[in-house]
Parts: C-alpha cells; sequence; structure tokens
C-alpha cells in the first residue's frame, strides 16, 4: 500500500567511530551522565558555596528592584530564599553534630566503658562450694 524511503545512511558511520550494535564496545563508552573520574559537567566554572549564591541572588534582586523589574527581584528574592534555608539547615547539622560529640566525650570521661558479662565470667569463674562438687559426683 504505501511504499517506504529506503533510509539513506544506512551502514555508513558518517566519519564516527561509535556503533551501539559492537560487542565489548559499550564497555569503553562513556556516558553523559557519568561522573565517575570526579569532574563536574561544567568545566568552565566551579560551584559555589551557599553562602556565596545568596549573597549572589540578594545582589541580583536589588539590582533588579533598582531596575524597576519586580517580577525578575522577587524570582531572584526566592532563589535567595532557598539557599538560606539550605545555609540554616546546614548549620543546624553542625551544631546537632557538636553536641553529639561534646556528649559523647563527657559520658566517656565519666564512666569507663562497661565489659560485658560474658567477659567477666572467662576472667573470674564462680567458685563453687564443696558440697555442690559432692552432688555433681552423685
Amino acid at each position: 500500500m504505501f511504499q517506504r524511503k529506503p533510509k539513506r545512511f544506512v551502514g555508513r558511520s558518517n566519519g564516527r567511530r561509535h556503533s551501539p550494535h559492537r560487542n565489548g564496545s559499550s564497555q569503553n563508552r562513556m556516558h553523559s551522565n557519568s561522573f565517575s573520574n570526579g569532574h563536574n559537567r561544567n568545566n568552565y566554572r566551579p560551584t559555589l558555596s551557599a553562602e556565596k549564591l545568596l549573597e549572589k541572588y540578594s545582589t541580583l534582586a536589588k539590582e533588579a528592584m533598582t531596575s524597576g523589574d519586580k517580577t525578575l527581584s522577587e524570582n531572584y528574592l526566592q532563589h535567595a530564599d532557598h539557599y538560606m534555608r539550605v545555609i540554616e539547615e546546614k548549620n543546624k547539622n553542625q551544631l546537632q553534630n557538636k553536641n553529639l560529640n561534646a556528649e559523647n566525650l563527657q559520658t566517656e570521661e565519666k564512666d569507663p566503658p562497661i565489659k560485658s558479662e560474658s567477659a567477666k565470667e572467662e576472667k573470674d569463674p564462680p567458685i563453687k562450694s564443696e558440697s555442690a562438687k559432692e552432688e555433681k559426683k552423685l
């Protein structure tokens, strides 16, 4: 009924050396979302810290407001608010970790580590009376 046009570049690599059907080629190929080498996808700019991004978006919001663009200013303020929350969460986690570490140090200083009951029994076996020994023999 309908005739299909033949594909024009079937079997031609067009100067490219990769083919998805070759055996073993998938092991050598790097995927676009693979970061196994530790490098980020953006090679031009290093990632900024949350504090720097908060400062950046706050400044951009002020500039947008002075130029009269309220919508853009609000957008930048929302970005700044996000990074402010990220910083608060990070500070909260650091404070909790400091408190936990301080509590652990205090408890270790006050109470030495408790040995298990099985370790005590191995070192000091209970003394059995003479009558108990005689009962076992009978």
